[in-house]
């Protein structure tokens, strides 16, 4: 008999921490994946190709896109476009910046209701194609994503090497 009161009490304890482990068969809550802290950064990089441009806070290049405007501010890539040019988003602070002037950056709300950065009023994108810091693969693509300058204008040179820049 005691025996049977240990085996039931450990079952009772096992299926209890089950449940309280979340066994109910609820999808998980998605976790945030992005690269995103509490607030996006803008820095500049020396390209070898395109001279001084905007990078994130990973060093990752930086985008504008033709079909976009800028007074209003307006994206208009969300859901396969924005897929292959992730927006840079806000997070929760003011961006942070580092040779970049303050006053060209703002946000602009999407139609998701997420907020992204702008450089002049144009809101910027990374390229899904560019694995790390110093690859600009996005330039040119579909001849309407560019490169940005600092000053938030678009660069349409032409890579002529495969160099990047460097830090």
């Amino acid at each position: 008999m005691k025996r049977f009161a240990i085996v039931v009490g450990t079952a009772v304890v096992g299926l209890s921490a089950l449940t309280a482990c979340g066994g109910d068969d609820q999808p998980a809550a998605p976790q945030n994946t992005t690269s995103q802290s509490s607030e996006a950064k803008l820095a500049t990089a020396d390209d070898a190709d395109f001279g001084k441009i905007v990078v994130d806070g990973t060093g990752r290049t930086l985008y504008v896109f033709d079909k976009d405007t800028a007074s209003p501010s307006k994206s208009n890539c969300d859901g396969d476009c924005a897929a292959k040019w992730p927006p840079l988003l806000a997070g929760s602070g003011t961006p942070q910046v580092d040779g970049v002037d303050a006053a060209l950056v703002g946000t602009v709300t999407r139609t998701d209701g997420s907020k992204q950065v702008t450089l002049a009023g144009l809101p910027v994108y990374q390229f899904a194609q560019d694995s790390k810091a110093g690859e600009a693969k996005g330039q040119a693509v579909g001849g309407v994503w560019w490169v940005v300058g600092p000053d938030g204008k678009k660069i349409t040179k032409q890579a002529s090497s495969d160099s990047g820049y460097g830090y």
